[in-house]
């Protein structure tokens, strides 16, 4: 691997090499895990690259293949596993040059990946009435290419669902990494071959999105004195055909009182609540909804002043992983889980079992049309092997677990090789310098993931010497 030679054939691409800013820029929100912390904290690329248009990802992508570079894309770096680190040092490709919104129409919208999903949804509103069906709790940062490559879902999904479902991504263009670096559309399941594929079989270069209406939501925040009353709540609200929302997040005391600092004049100490974001055509029905229910209607954004709105988070910031952020802000021995819960009484005897070493955050989603109970609880963390007892003690009570504290797809709840995106990674990759260390199935074809072992990726140990 030849880094001078390398970059001597880009041109004018951008290119940063200061040691503490390549650093800085090899790095995502992978602190949130004390496990991944530990394993990952000396690693960093050499120099981080700056393309501009699809040409110029090509003529970087050309150039790595020639000279062996490693190639890890990055888009905002606000994934929470390691997604977008680069486990063989070399370049980091950074696609935030190319955030143009390049097409919008009525139900759609077509982008480049280094578009912030905040500000497509200004254009769309601006220009339809339109909004992304969902996003992140990152969504003031996050890139789109990056939402693709390493999400699932987020804030909308309790009505949407996440990315893998059929019709959440209208089309997809990709470069590949060969001598002659092509470019492919794709569409129908082939979509499926890259996302969420944390950029391992090629780098996502534009996308079209399909849209929903856009609303001015409303924030909204019940209370309840005991956590399962506020989950069956939550359960309930989602059920409602005629209650239109984005958000229904139910979380356990001591989490709004400890950790929710700015609202904390709104909440009641030793309350559990459940976030919500609602159409205001809904904001009366929800308030009489919320009275049959017997709930503590604590906070109404749209009753507060616009002074107050501005010092005020919006509630999907209090959500989804910016609910383990504002922990850690807090309690820096705090880490979380990911997990599914079948049922709300899987939620209840984990809760019951588990008490406060798990205060329960849970999001209510949508899938097959069905609503689902997904998991982000909080972890006070004591040992790595206590933390594999939590995790065992979920899946003996018959619950998932998509490991946060993995750095590899496989590993993080698969359990299994993806066959068509290790496929997709022998065409459009076939030296393996995209992202290498992330997918196992390249990197050792017979690991066996019923043996109880973690993988490491031996890329890890030349970083670590190099360090």
């Amino acid at each position: 691997m030849s880094i001078a030679e390398f970059r001597a054939e880009l041109g004018d691409i951008p290119q940063e090499d200061n040691p503490r800013i390549v650093q800085q820029r090899s790095r995502d929100h992978y602190w949130y895990s004390p496990v991944l912390k530990a394993k990952l904290d000396q690693v960093t690329a050499e120099v981080v690259v700056s393309p501009r248009s699809t040409e110029e990802v090509k003529t970087v992508l050309r150039a790595a293949y020639k000279h062996g570079v490693a190639i890890t894309p990055r888009g905002a770096g606000t994934g929470n596993y390691g997604q977008a680190m680069p486990l063989s040092g070399g370049a980091m490709l950074n696609l935030m040059n190319m955030n143009k919104v390049l097409e919008i129409k009525p139900d759609r919208v077509r982008a480049q990946a280094g578009a912030v999903l905040e500000a497509m949804d200004h254009e769309t509103r601006a220009a339809v009435g339109g909004e992304l069906r969902f996003h992140p709790s990152t969504y003031r940062m996050a890139s789109l290419g990056g939402f693709i490559a390493g999400g699932s879902g987020g804030v909308g999904s309790v009505r949407w669902g996440g990315l893998r479902n059929l019709g959440s991504i209208l089309g997809l263009k990709i470069v590949t990494c060969e001598a002659e670096p092509r470019e492919l559309d794709l569409k129908g399941e082939d979509i499926l071959k890259v996302a969420h594929a944390y950029g391992t079989n090629g780098i996502i270069v534009e996308a079209e999105m399909p849209l929903a209406p856009a609303y001015d939501w409303v924030d909204m925040i019940v209370g309840f004195d005991h956590f399962m009353d506020a989950a069956a709540f939550a359960q309930s609200v989602a059920l409602q055909d005629g209650l239109l929302v984005k958000e229904v997040a139910p979380c356990a005391a001591p989490i709004p009182e400890a950790y929710f600092n700015r609202h904390k004049p709104y909440l009641k100490d030793g309350q559990s609540v459940v976030l919500l974001m609602v159409a205001p055509v809904s904001v009366d029905a929800m308030e009489l909804f919320v009275s049959h229910h017997k709930g503590d209607l604590v906070y109404r954004g749209d009753q507060v002043s616009d002074e107050e709105k501005r010092r005020l988070p919006p509630v999907y910031e209090l959500a989804w992983n910016h609910t383990t952020l504002r922990a850690l802000k807090v309690d820096n021995s705090i880490t979380y889980l990911q997990t599914r819960y079948p049922s709300i009484e899987h939620v209840r005897k984990i809760y019951e079992m588990l008490g406060d070493e798990l205060p329960m955050h849970i999001e209510i989603t949508r899938q097959d049309g069905e609503v689902t109970f997904a998991g982000l609880p909080l972890v006070r963390y004591t040992s790595e092997e206590r933390l594999e007892e939590i995790i065992r003690i979920h899946e003996d009570n018959g619950c998932d677990v998509f490991n946060p504290h993995r750095y590899t797809l496989e590993e993080g709840g698969m359990k299994r090789t993806d066959r068509k995106q290790l496929e997709f990674k022998r065409e459009a990759d076939p030296k393996g310098i995209l992202n290498p260390g992330k997918m196992i199935a390249w990197e050792n074809p017979d690991f066996d993931f019923n043996a109880g072992k973690v993988w490491l990726f031996d890329g890890l140990n030349t970083v670590r010497q190099s360090a």
